[in-house]
């Protein structure tokens, strides 16, 4: 295995020295403010963080608006095989490494995301077309070991949470998605194997399955197949730890004007009591509000949205297992949810809790009430 000269092991002290351009010039986690969301969190137990990358990390307003609001950060796409593998035989960890340097330089945590996304849509191409011999399960193994190894290992100092396996479930079917690296191992087997790698890579780790099911009355079929998933892998004595709940809240990608959808809160308080009742922690590892068909009206569309993230995060940390709530974004300025279709009106969306110009929103505030409200971890 080759890997990119510019990546090879760094110690602390060469990631401070590698962060030091993209530094703030403050000690970042000792100026926070005391009502910061970082601030906040800490005083009940709680994490607060976001996600930063791509053109967020050559953003100064954006990093700003991290450091001083977070304490945990997850790079966005630069943990992901396809951003760190360009063929089987290569890594290339300069972004990774990159984020990585800025956090320790702003004295910020960071999570790992995602050891292996179980999705044949995002992994790389390469991985598909690779040649699997005379015998494919072994070398499909020693490809997963070997990435889950060097990738878990490499960060293992500085990442104590990993999403080691992300959305290995289809929502639609409730059925394990298969990839190529599971048509030759089992798809239940390619999961146990990439936890267990990982657990002997970075061994005092949280380890994290994690998925978008949610509290919507037509999330059903994917909330039971997580629970069979988890039950399945309890049995097999994975190491996993807990389960990251992406909290993408809101309309998905409905244009039709129903509010922010049908919940059933029974249901996913039940699920919530089944996964803590196998002894899983819980984290909200992505959460945004997307408000497709709420109203145009700036304010009346910002409350909505500010209600409903508080009603859910009441609910989430209504349970001592919930101990990180990371935004998967702050700003609507770069939020992913702006790839996607566009609202009916055609105006800008508004899923997160700063607006495009920085600015708080009732979002914003709803997080911050919630984690006043919310009972020490």
């Amino acid at each position: 295995m080759t890997i990119e000269q510019s990546a090879l092991p760094f110690t602390r002290r060469s990631l401070l020295a590698a962060g030091a351009a993209l530094a703030l010039p403050l000690p970042a986690a000792a100026a926070r403010s005391p009502s910061s969301l970082a601030a906040l969190g800490a005083a009940k137990g709680i994490r607060f963080g976001s996600t930063i990358g791509g053109k967020t990390m050559a953003d100064p307003r954006y990093r700003q608006l991290n450091a001083a609001e977070c304490a945990l950060i997850v790079p966005e796409n630069e943990m992901k095989w396809a951003a760190l593998r360009p063929d089987a035989r290569h890594f290339d960890f300069r972004a990774a490494d990159r984020i990585v340097a800025w956090s320790t330089a702003n004295d910020i945590g960071v999570r790992g995301h995602t050891l292996l996304w179980h999705s044949e849509r995002w992994m790389p191409q390469w991985v598909a077309d690779h040649d699997y011999g005379s015998s494919p399960a072994i070398e499909a193994e020693r490809l997963l070991v070997d990435h889950v190894a060097t990738v878990a290992g490499r960060y293992a100092d500085r990442v104590d949470s990993f999403d080691v396996v992300n959305e290995a479930i289809d929502s639609e079917t409730g059925k394990l998605r298969e990839t190529a690296l599971s048509r030759h191992l089992g798809a239940i087997e390619t999961l146990e194997l990439a936890f267990r790698a990982a657990r002997q890579a970075a061994p005092e780790a949280q380890l994290v399955y994690n998925d978008y099911m949610g509290w919507r009355s037509d999330e059903g079929l994917h909330r039971d197949a997580v629970l069979r998933l988890l039950e399945q892998l309890r049995k097999r004595r994975a190491p996993v730890d807990a389960l990251g709940v992406q909290s993408h809240l809101g309309s998905k990608f409905s244009d039709t004007p129903t509010g922010l959808g049908s919940l059933d809160e029974t249901a996913w308080r039940r699920f919530l009591d089944e996964v803590t009742g196998m002894g899983f922690d819980l984290l909200v590892t992505e959460m945004d509000v997307h408000e497709n068909p709420l109203p145009g009206d700036i304010a009346v569309r910002d409350a909505q949205v500010a209600a409903h993230a508080r009603a859910y995060l009441d609910l989430m940390l209504s349970y001592p297992q919930t101990k990180t709530v990371i935004c998967w974004g702050l700003s609507d300025r770069y939020s992913w949810l702006g790839d996607f279709r566009q609202r009916p009106d055609g105006l800008p969306k508004r899923p997160s809790p700063f607006d495009a110009n920085y600015k708080r929103k009732p979002f914003r505030d709803a997080i911050a009430a919630a984690f006043n409200a919310a009972a020490p971890r």
